[in-house]
């Protein structure tokens, strides 16, 4: 890690190389995405108040946590053999594909290890492809490599026994609900607009197994705003922190949710976007010491993402500097 780093700041990690995932031209998830967030986050003073975090190709054996082999060769056999779809779902490919997608999910685990080291207290991981629709070995919904379920494995691998996952992307993350619907030592939050793709997160699924009960989805109908949602979390995933007590907290943090995104229909706002992330600090500063890393997802109309990751960013500082 940067000798500059010091306890109780914010992380961010913005990486050059996930420009390099080309899934061609007019598609929704581009690289302008990223661009977007970081001109946002400079011209409102935010990124240079962060502490870079540099982001590293996670390795085959810290995917293989969550992804099996066979998805690994598929998506390197695919991707040299120049296709422009991956085959196991509606992930578009180029060149670049892989490496990127590498570099996103080890920009979550080099987060995971600054928070859980003490050397940051929060971070926003501003990256791309997004995550959270890839299983353990199906790719669709603009994803390749679970980024958040990457990083959850590695946490506990570093110590972190229970991690708290909210999802409050617009799309169910169906992926991340696979992976870890009969694991006891991950709770899953999703809040999502439904009906609407994959199709999936149907409230009265809650896991299975061992995992039972630590599965909770929050649908909600067409057009809800965000005074609807944090009514729903509050009554939903507050009480459900705190019989997990979690010892970290991640975040799948998609922007799509709000008004006026072309693949949606909620109406959340930038204030709106606030006080979500208020809700999550709060629950990681009651259970884990504010350990709370994020990661981005979705959000494809340019300028909520920026208003939208500086709404978040800002919030991610200002609990840092309380704590200090």
């Amino acid at each position: 890690m940067p000798a500059r780093l010091q306890p109780r700041s914010t992380g961010l990690v913005w990486e050059q190389g996930c420009l390099d995932h080309e899934p061609g031209r007019g598609h929704p998830e581009a690289p302008a995405r990223l661009l977007a967030i970081r001109h946002g986050l400079e011209a409102a003073g935010l990124m240079q108040r962060c502490l870079p975090l540099q982001a590293r190709a996670a390795s085959d054996a810290e995917l293989l946590r969550v992804h099996t082999p066979q998805y690994l060769e598929t998506v390197r056999g695919e991707i040299a053999a120049g296709r422009r779809r991956l085959s196991t779902g509606d992930t578009s490919l180029s060149a670049g594909s892989e490496r990127a997608a590498r570099l996103a999910s080890g920009g979550a685990l080099v987060a995971v290890e600054a928070v859980l080291a003490s050397q940051v207290r929060n971070a926003f991981v501003a990256v791309r492809p997004p995550g959270h629709h890839a299983s353990a070995e199906v790719g669709m919904g603009f994803c390749l490599f679970n980024n958040v379920a990457i990083a959850a494995r590695h946490a506990q691998c570093l110590g972190s026994e229970r991690v708290l996952i909210v999802d409050w992307d617009v799309h169910h993350g169906n992926g991340t609900e696979a992976i870890f619907r009969s694991d006891p030592s991950v709770l899953y939050v999703s809040s999502h607009q439904a009906p609407l793709y994959p199709g999936t997160g149907a409230a009265s699924d809650h896991g299975s197994g061992a995992g039972e009960g630590l599965t909770l989805n929050i649908p909600l109908p067409t057009g809800s705003d965000g005074s609807t949602l944090l009514a729903a979390l509050q009554e939903q995933l507050l009480p459900a922190a705190e019989a997990f007590r979690p010892s970290l907290v991640l975040v799948s943090a998609g922007f799509d949710a709000m008004a006026g995104d072309p693949l949606a229909d909620l109406r959340l706002n930038a204030a709106d976007i606030s006080a979500l992330s208020e809700l999550t600090l709060a629950i990681a500063e009651r259970h884990c010491e504010g350990r709370l890393v994020s990661v981005l997802e979705g959000g494809y109309d340019l300028s909520n993402l920026a208003a939208g990751s500086c709404a978040h960013v800002r919030c991610l500082l200002s609990a840092s500097a309380a704590a200090a």
